[in-house]
């Protein structure tokens, strides 16, 4: 699918996609070795690497000086320890432009497993210490330790494992002095997460950009499940009803314009929607899309909160508002 993407745009005026592969198993490295070949007769930028992705990291930073970088890993298992990453994002790469961005799998499965080792007398301690590097210390064996004390051992590791996860995106924030979103992805609205997607940004309009996909992505997720409940005896979500589209935006659109009007107040001078990305969501961040933010831009004006109305502006987060005493 990359490949495809990076062959589409490949005679796009000023943009070249180069791509790296990492693939340690030898017979999924041959296949992968055979599709990069067709794409590089067709004359697209891609290498496949045979071993950790940790091993192709650099060159693919070193491929990136002074272009925009977007890093994104999905692996079977645990991601990249922490430090390697915040040596890449914080040192390698800590300017603002070019953009650096990084999507990841995080692996709420692999915490599940491991948080059982903390619990267990005879756990493995060589795969504690492997995710001791993952997470940048060993913090997150205390929320496993309590979990052990409680009553409620399941329920507990379940909640052990969502503040892990959370924790986590913290601790990546912190270090990078980047913006950082997790969101949950399961198979099913009754299963827990089977892993977390990590995204990481230095700007307020990559943020937008992602909560609005999540968005979307979270819709066709329900119509993906709806019919999978018409072909699939064996699962059903008749017992878990999709939010109602329509009851979600009219709770979301007032909501949102007082997070506009907030955002006024407290600013006292024009603002671009864009810049302020988790503010003008706030709880419908990935919930929604910015479709949604227009209409509520046009009840703050019905309201008298700005003289803005969105109307004439291509995109919403485009949108500035100005303060009730200014002129738009």
């Amino acid at each position: 699918m990359a490949l495809k993407v990076a062959s589409s745009l490949r005679h796009k005026p000023g943009l070249t996609l180069e791509c790296f592969f990492s693939e340690p198993q030898a017979k999924s490295f041959d296949r992968l070795h055979e599709v990069v070949q067709h794409y590089l007769a067709r004359s697209v930028r891609a290498h496949a690497h045979r071993g950790e992705v940790d091993g192709v990291l650099d060159q693919v930073v070193q491929r990136a000086v002074r272009e925009p970088l977007f890093l994104f890993l999905d692996p079977c298992g645990l991601v990249l320890p922490q430090d390697r990453l915040v040596d890449v994002l914080a040192r390698k790469r800590p300017q603002k432009w070019p953009p650096t961005e990084l999507l990841m799998n995080f692996s709420m499965m692999a915490v599940w497993r491991l948080g059982g080792h903390v619990r267990s007398p005879k756990g493995n301690e060589k795969s504690l210490q492997r995710f001791d590097d993952v997470c940048g210390g060993t913090w997150w064996r205390e929320y496993f330790a309590d979990a052990v004390a409680s009553r409620h051992q399941d329920g507990a590791a379940e909640d052990a494992i969502e503040a892990v996860a959370a924790e986590y995106a913290r601790r990546l924030e912190r270090r990078t002095g980047m913006l950082v979103q997790s969101v949950p992805v399961s198979h099913s609205p009754r299963k827990r997460a089977v892993y977390r997607l990590v995204f990481a940004t230095r700007s307020p309009y990559g943020l937008w950009v992602f909560g609005d996909t999540v968005a979307r992505a979270r819709a066709t997720w329900w119509e993906t499940l709806e019919e999978r409940e018409e072909d699939d005896a064996l699962f059903s979500v008749a017992s878990v009803t999709r939010p109602d589209p329509k009851e979600v935006e009219a709770k979301a659109v007032p909501e949102i314009a007082e997070n506009l009007a907030r955002l006024l107040a407290r600013t006292r001078r024009p603002v671009k929607l864009v810049d302020h990305t988790l503010e003008v969501f706030g709880a419908f961040y990935g919930q929604i899309t910015e479709p949604v933010v227009r209409k509520a831009v046009q009840r703050l004006h019905e309201q008298g909160g700005t003289p803005s109305n969105g109307v004439g502006v291509k995109k919403t987060r485009e949108i500035t508002l100005y303060p009730g005493n200014l002129a738009a």
